[in-house]
């Protein structure tokens, strides 16, 4: 337990300055919580995400994992979006990379790490459909780079191909999906314009009609 006691002590005065600016500042966290975006991540340490926009906490429903990867047979990941569309009602979903991930680099080298191997898979992929494009760069961080922002733009889609946002969609909710990244370099976040804001938006063989329409 010594060794967690410096976390202790920061984490009492982190609550002490809350508390110092806004009194009731948790009282009112722990009766609601309305978040009005999902902020979907890469869990590297350097990219915490209340702090990057500025948000405190109760204002993002934050779910992580190694390269941001969103993947159709990820429970844990679908149920965060879930949870977040259908119960929150959030109405943005950020799908944030950063530049030179190490997941990212990984998938484009032939070592083996282990079962994060698997994970990678997808980016993998990614990285030989889009080996001309990425070829045109003149070395390895900046095709790390772009590759990175090739896997959040993919996301995006995946995000957008799932019938948990398509759903939400025919329901008329008000739902947009983002494709962001951040530079660890220089502390921004920025937009790739990548934003899926309805079904119409949506390739046509991955458009789903309502569930029980024939």
């Amino acid at each position: 337990m010594s060794d967690l006691k410096q976390l202790f002590e920061n984490n009492a005065r982190w609550a002490d300055a809350i508390k110092q600016e806004d009194p009731e500042f948790f009282e009112k966290l722990a009766r609601q919580q309305a978040p009005e975006y999902l902020w979907i991540g890469c869990s590297d340490a350097r990219v915490p995400a209340n702090e990057i926009v500025g948000m405190l906490p109760g204002d993002l429903f934050v779910h992580r994992n190694v390269a941001n990867v969103v993947l159709h047979t990820d429970l844990n990941c679908l149920s965060v979006i879930q949870y977040a569309v259908d119960v929150l009602k959030v109405k943005h979903i950020l799908v944030t990379g950063h530049y030179g991930c190490g997941g990212v680099r990984s998938a484009m080298r032939d070592t083996q790490f282990g079962l994060i191997d698997g994970w990678l898979r997808t980016i993998r992929d990614l990285y030989y459909e889009q080996r001309e494009h990425l070829a045109q760069f003149g070395n390895e961080e900046e095709r790390v780079d772009r590759l990175c922002e090739l896997n959040v733009i993919q996301q995006v889609a995946n995000v957008s191909h799932t019938t948990i946002v398509q759903n939400a969609w025919h329901r008329g909710q008000a739902l947009s999906v983002h494709g962001c990244i951040y530079g660890i370099k220089d502390g921004l976040w920025k937009n790739l314009n990548v934003t899926v804001s309805g079904l119409e938006q949506v390739p046509p063989q991955y458009r789903l009609r309502p569930l029980g329409e024939v």
